[in-house]
Parts: structure tokens; C-alpha cells; sequence
């Protein structure tokens, strides 16, 4: 059987699942947290409910419907994604290969709120150490942030960089630290520089001088994990055709992250349609 990765289990990914194992696929459906549907606290609107339930009770219930028809559920955060013959997605319980990928994550989280963050991305800001790593050989960089994502984007950057620090801006850190890295607790002011970045400013009014600064706050966004593979975005959407195929071969995407209706039974045609999607297309390998 051919293998697709699922990175998300609201109704978009599970529907995906759904399709993709009917259709004799081998699926691994990847998620950690309720997603959008743990705010929904009511739901009457859908098809086929016959009363009212809760967004994590329709989200429960899409979880049980895959598991019963052999999808293997993983409930874990997403570190990072290549591609080596075939997709490996690293996460917090383990690494998980397949020949297809679908991202199904909901919508980009929101970006820590530093003045200068968002005036410097694209010259010295970066939000994929996989994607942008190589440019900042021999420099002196950082990495914002405070989880299991955070350190994983400090060691694919320790091999290239002159000096490393990772900056939790005011929150405590409980991984291990890599050897070699500088940590700096303290709440970040601003982010200045000329053309490029050239330092880090803090509340005590120091500053770190850094030619590059990664931000790897929370978890992996949806954006985040698509640009480590070249996967096109705009506007912290990921760009999809009508079949919910990505410009990369083998990667679909569908649900909130394609932007559209933010509904769950837009999500739920999204998500028939990645399936089918991806059953043509490991047909075709």
C-alpha cells in the first residue's frame, strides 16, 4: 500500500483520512490539540446533526471514525518536514515517512508581537531555519522561542552559524539546551537595523548584535511547515488548486489553511477533495 501523511485532524484532515483509507491508502493522521473546533462550544449548522453538540465532541467523534477503518492516529507536534525520497515528517513522537503529504493544519497562529519583526522579514527575519539556514553561514544569529520547535530549529542551525542564542522573551524554557547556545531570558523590546537586521534590543535596554533572527514561537505554524518544503503561500495561506494540489508534487493542503469560507463543511469538501486527490495521484507513481 502507498503512504500518505495527514498533519491535522480537524475536519478537513479528517475527512481526507476518511477519503484517502477507503480508497486502499495507508494513512498516518498527525495532530496535537482540538484545533478551531475546541472555540466552537455549540454546533447546530452542520448537515445531518439532529441536535446541538460542541466543536471537541464533533472533533472526538471524527477521531473514532478514522481509527475504525484503520487510519493510525498520532498525537504529536510537528517539528519539521523534508524530503528524501519521500516526505519525513519529525515530530515530538518520532519520525513518520510517506509518498504523500497533506497539510490540514488550520490557521497560521499568531506571530509574537516584537516591534520590527514583521518590517525585517525577508532581511534578516525568517521564519524556516530549513529554508533559510544556508544564507547565514558564519553569522551570528537567533532563534525566538521557548518549545520542543524552538530547539529543533536551533540544531539545524548550530552547524551553520558563528554563535547561537535562543531567546525566550520572558518564558521559561524546559528542553535541554544545545551545547553551544547562549540563552537570554529577557522580554524582547524591538529589532533594529539598517537595510538588514543588525541587533536585538531588550527591556533592560541591552542588546545582542545578530545578523539573523528565526522566530519559532509555539508550535509549528501552518505557513511555517509549508515553506520548509517550497510549498507557495500568501498571506499566511497556502496556495492550492481546485484539487487541493500545492505547486510541489505530492504535497495538498485543504481546510482553513487555504483561506475560503471558514466553515466546517467547507472544510469537509476540502478535505473529500484532497483524499481523492491523493489516491490519482500515488495511482500514478
Amino acid at each position: 500500500m502507498k503512504r500518505t501523511i495527514v498533519i491535522g485532524a480537524g475536519p478537513a484532515g479528517v475527512s481526507t483520512a476518511l477519503y484517502a483509507a477507503r480508497g486502499n491508502v495507508d494513512v498516518t493522521l498527525i495532530y496535537s490539540g482540538y484545533g478551531a473546533l475546541e472555540k466552537a462550544h455549540k454546533i447546530e449548522n452542520y448537515y445531518g446533526l439532529d441536535a446541538t453538540i460542541s466543536g471537541r465532541e464533533l472533533f472526538e467523534r471524527g477521531l473514532k471514525q478514522v481509527k475504525n477503518i484503520g487510519v493510525t492516529l498520532v498525537e504529536a507536534e510537528v517539528l519539521g518536514i523534508v524530503w528524501d525520497e519521500a516526505f519525513k515528517v519529525s515530530t515530538t513522537q518520532g519520525n513518520f515517512d510517506a509518498e504523500a503529504l497533506v497539510l490540514a493544519t488550520g490557521t497560521s497562529r499568531k506571530k509574537a508581537e516584537i516591534l520590527g519583526l514583521e518590517d525585517f522579514e525577508g532581511r534578516g527575519v525568517s521564519y524556516c531555519a530549513t529554508c533559510d539556514g544556508f544564507f547565514f553561514r558564519g553569522r551570528d544569529i537567533c532563534v525566538i522561542g521557548n518549545s520542543d520547535y524552538a530547539i529543533h530549529e536551533i540544531e539545524a542551525l548550530l552547524p551553520l552559524a558563528n554563535k547561537t542564542y535562543l531567546l525566550t522573551n520572558g518564558l521559561d524554557l524546559d528542553n535541554p539546551l544545545p551545547e553551544g547556545v547562549e540563552l537570554i531570558k529577557k522580554k524582547i523590546s524591538y529589532i533594529k537595523g539598517e537595510t538588514i537586521v543588525d541587533s536585538v534590543y531588550f527591556e533592560d535596554e541591552s542588546k545582542i548584535d545578530v545578523n539573523g533572527v528565526f522566530v519559532a514561537m509555539g508550535s509549528a505554524g501552518t505557513t511555517d511547515l509549508a515553506k520548509k518544503i517550497g510549498v507557495e503561500t500568501l498571506n499566511d495561506k497556502i496556495l492550492v488548486n481546485e484539487n487541493m494540489e500545492t505547486n510541489v508534487k505530492g504535497v495538498f493542503a485543504c481546510g482553513d489553511c487555504v483561506g475560503g469560507f471558514l466553515q466546517v463543511a467547507k472544510a469537509v469538501y476540502d478535505g473529500s477533495m484532497a483524499g481523492t486527490s491523493v489516491i490519482k495521484y500515488l495511482k500514478s507513481l
